[in-house]
């Protein structure tokens, strides 16, 4: 299970180290967008983890503080979530120019390493929310996982990622735009009022939400399947 996790941090290391290498290497400007996007993408998972310990902490001193942390980190997770796999967008190659020095192939690396690394990125966050459910709902046994419950609670996330990387793309909100309500929904309204705009929004949502899917049941699935052949193993001895 260690290995995802180190994947993960060693491919976001890697698409870090490709951005910053290619100015001097190529004697180009730093683009510094998709550090910073690296940084969205990573974020998450430190809400996560950091938000997670200190509600566990809180446990043994009051049981309500403990709730209200992790529910607060729950909510602020899910609004972030989103950034984790939006350097797949990242494909566009929308910082390269005409008059570009950097060789295409750098580039093309580049793009698919900041894509994959978001990828983890989400497979990761998505992989601890789905054992902290499936343990808190049906136990700590590996078959909670591939309960219905816990499946449907995947794939619901799935697609509320996959809908909030189609609004950071296209009508370009960010998570910090929620600090404005009443102007976030006024936006809102106004691009939905269109139903082209609906209908790319749909199919977006299911195409990028099916790819995610995917990509983790790949990686995930094995997973589970180890655990749930230790957990026989250990049964029968």
């Amino acid at each position: 299970m260690s290995s995802i996790f180190t994947a993960a941090v060693l491919l976001n290391v890697y698409a870090a180290l490709l951005v910053l290498l290619r100015a001097p290497l190529f004697h180009t400007k730093l683009y510094r967008p998709m550090l910073w996007n690296i940084w969205l993408s990573v974020l998450p998972v430190i809400v996560l983890t950091v938000g997670g310990v200190s509600g566990l902490v809180l446990l043994l001193i009051s049981r309500p503080a403990a709730i209200a942390v992790l529910a607060v980190t729950a909510m602020v997770w899910l609004l972030l979530l989103p950034n984790a796999s939006y350097l797949i967008t990242e494909l566009n190659f929308s910082h390269r120019r005409d008059d570009d020095r950097t060789p295409l192939w750098y580039d093309i690396i580049l793009v698919i390493s900041l894509a994959m690394s978001g990828v983890a990125n989400a497979v990761v966050n998505v992989f601890i929310a789905h054992m902290v459910f499936a343990i808190t709902l049906f136990g700590d046994a590996a078959q909670a996982l591939t309960r219905g419950a816990s499946i449907a609670f995947v794939i619901v996330i799935m697609l509320l990622v996959s809908f909030g990387m189609y609004l950071g793309r296209y009508p370009r909100f960010n998570s910090w735009d929620l600090k404005h309500p009443i102007g976030f929904v006024r936006k809102l309204v106004g691009h939905f009022s269109e139903r082209s705009n609906v209908l790319t929004a749909l199919g977006f949502t299911v195409t990028y939400a099916l790819f995610l899917g995917l990509i983790y049941y790949m990686v995930v699935g094995a997973v589970i399947e180890g655990l749930m052949m230790v957990e026989q193993m250990r049964n029968f001895g």
